[in-house]
């Protein structure tokens, strides 16, 4: 028993040992250079799979094995791990690290929950909105950590407030005077609760992941009698209990479904889109643009389904409750507006730097579409004799360096109306824009690319699609629906960014050998990469919401079952349906390679 426990306590040690010498023989053996760089992938991915090593010190092995191998020289190993992507992420980070600095994120989501309204289900279906909003531009964790107290607040306010009116009604009964029903609105200072991630997320991204620690504010109402309970809280009644699982579960998910919209949601959707481009440098069909296009009818479509699974599961989904019009709000309903209405009453006007982030995000965010939209000629046609030059990280670029540039405050004027003076100080720091730097997944993104390189240059991607072309045999959604289920299952346990780093160079020679359309097989299974909703440590977001205590495990495995269910049906759905016509996905394509069909389709 002491031995178990001694080897459970060094089991990361004895995988950084014994991984690559049990893999040995591969190379020793066979002595090929596609051995020797299947031996590369085999122990970087056991490494990622199983963060024996951090993600980015895993993702420097390609640089030391490589040369060794002599597959790649040093230099040119080196050049992968710099691309486009870096770019656009530095500039999308100095967005998100202004919108975090100046609480726009907050008065976003506050607003928009206030225009939804306050029923229970449609006060759910409004946090999901807005988290999912926040999340098309921010990390799902950041999303998910800005909304929850806002959410957390709330759920304790309408505790409170059925507790008070049950109180009332019982003091009526016995012939008391009905007081007025006031709301308790102290709340307690926030607690740090720390766990450990499956995936490191940073500002700006998430999707996708190491384990990292986070804090949350916790937001507890305070109790002068608290009674007992399974979770230390105090809930009136099962339904009390209920909203509370759900409006945790619908900020855990709507903060990862949201991330889908966009090329810059999530990690995973920027890591296929530098990969894809990179690897098929002829096709300029995947941009900003293009990809929203496709996945926001998508992202509401499950969006919309998972809020009506959530509501069915834990509350019952009431039809004839939801649509009521024009009836008396309940207490439940009066406090969670009054806790809604107050929080953002606190934020007061936008102050000068919300409205100048405001408005270089909207900005941003129309560079990105116009900037090549397909249907018509975009701003990057004005360069003509440099086609493809400018792409979206140029916007996201130029956009970010302006946060670093404009002042964070205006002149202001004395009664004489002198100037004062004052330090200048631009909207954001370089000292904040480094803390909110994911350093992290830069340097994994580059481990990924260098790998590709690697299989590239060793023909390994070659053999392998030479192996798969069996698989040209089965109908094409079959194809897509494993290809599929495995990076969903994979994902529940491994993180995103490694999940879609491994399986991008092993998926796109799939394709070209069954001669389909890469992005046939590609896009799904990059959206599946996000679907990580089974487990609490499976994706920050969930570890986030798990930290409140409202949430069991098996709570989270029975709604993320469903979930995935969902996001797996609706992605087939979406390329099948309206993914053919945009991407001409029934052909293949002139710029993919010209390999023979050795399946006879």
């Amino acid at each position: 028993m002491k031995v178990i426990k001694t080897l459970l306590v060094y089991r990361r040690f004895l995988l950084i040992v014994f991984t690559p010498l049990l893999l040995l023989p591969l190379p020793l053996v066979i002595r090929t250079k596609e051995a020797e760089c299947a031996y590369t992938l085999f122990v970087v991915a056991i490494f990622w799979l199983t963060e024996a090593l951090p993600l980015a010190v895993s993702a420097l092995l390609p640089a030391l094995m490589f040369p060794l191998f002599g597959i790649m020289a040093s230099k040119q190993v080196a050049s992968a791990y710099f691309k486009d992507f870096h770019l656009l992420l530095t500039g999308v980070i100095c967005l998100a690290t202004s919108i975090e600095k100046w609480n726009l994120h907050k008065r976003i989501a506050l607003k928009m929950v206030m225009l939804v309204g306050v029923n229970p289900a449609w006060l759910t279906l409004g946090f999901m909105i807005s988290c999912a909003f926040l999340s098309m531009w921010l990390s799902n964790t950041s999303a998910a950590a800005m909304v929850m107290p806002i959410v957390e607040a709330v759920a304790q306010q309408i505790i409170s407030a059925e507790a008070e009116v049950d109180g009332l009604e019982m003091t009526h009964a016995n012939g008391a005077t009905n007081h007025t029903l006031e709301l308790d609105e102290d709340i307690d200072e926030c607690k740090a609760v720390g766990w450990k991630e499956k995936t490191k997320q940073f500002n700006g991204y998430s999707n996708g992941s190491a384990h990292a620690v986070h804090t949350v504010c916790k937001i507890e109402k305070e109790k002068e009698t608290p009674e007992p309970s399974d979770t230390g809280r105090k809930y009136r009644n099962k339904r009390d209990h209920m909203i509370c699982k759900v409006m945790c579960l619908c900020i855990a998910y709507s903060s990862t479904i949201g991330g889908l919209t966009t090329i810059t949601g999530t990690s995973t959707n920027l890591i296929f889109a530098e990969h894809f481009n990179t690897r098929y440098p002829g096709c300029q069909c995947i941009n900003f643009g293009t990809w929203f296009i496709l996945c926001i009818p998508i992202t509401l479509i499950i969006l919309v389904l998972s809020w009506v699974w959530l509501l069915w599961l834990f509350l019952g989904f009431n039809f004839k409750e939801m649509f009521k019009c024009g009836k008396e709000k309940s207490p439940r309903e009066q406090a969670s507006a009054q806790v809604i209405k107050e929080e953002y009453n606190k934020l007061g006007p936008m102050s000068y730097p919300e409205i100048i982030t405001l408005v270089l995000f909207i900005l941003m965010a129309l560079l990105w579409f116009t900037r090549d939209p397909g249907f018509i000629s975009g701003w990057a046609s004005l360069f003509s004799a440099y086609p493809g030059f400018a792409t979206d990280s140029t916007a996201a670029l130029m956009i970010g360096l302006l946060f670093f540039i404009i002042p964070a405050k205006t002149l202001s004027r004395t009664s004489n109306g002198e100037n004062i003076v004052f330090d200048y100080t631009p909207l954001i720091t370089w000292k904040e824009f480094q803390a909110c730097m994911p350093w992290e997944i830069a340097i994994l993104v580059g481990g990924g690319f260098a790998l590709a390189d690697g299989c590239e240059v060793s023909k390994l991607s070659e053999w392998i699609g030479s192996k798969l072309t069996p698989l040209g045999s089965l109908p094409i959604w079959l194809t897509i629906l494993i290809s599929s289920l495995i990076v969903t299952t994979i994902t529940e346990v491994a993180s995103n960014p490694a999940t879609i780093t491994i399986f991008l160079p092993i998926l796109a020679p799939l394709a070209e050998a069954i001669h389909v359309n890469p992005l046939y097989i590609l896009i799904p299974s990059t959206l599946c990469t996000s679907f990580a909703f089974l487990l609490p440590v499976a994706n920050p977001p969930n570890a986030i919401v798990f930290a409140y205590g409202h949430l069991k495990v098996i709570d989270m495995v029975k709604a993320g079952l469903g979930i995935n269910i969902i996001g797996v049906a609706v992605v087939m759905l979406a390329v099948m349906t309206w993914g053919v016509p945009m991407f001409e996905l029934n052909t293949y394509p002139s710029w993919a390679p010209a390999i023979a069909n050795r399946t006879g389709l």
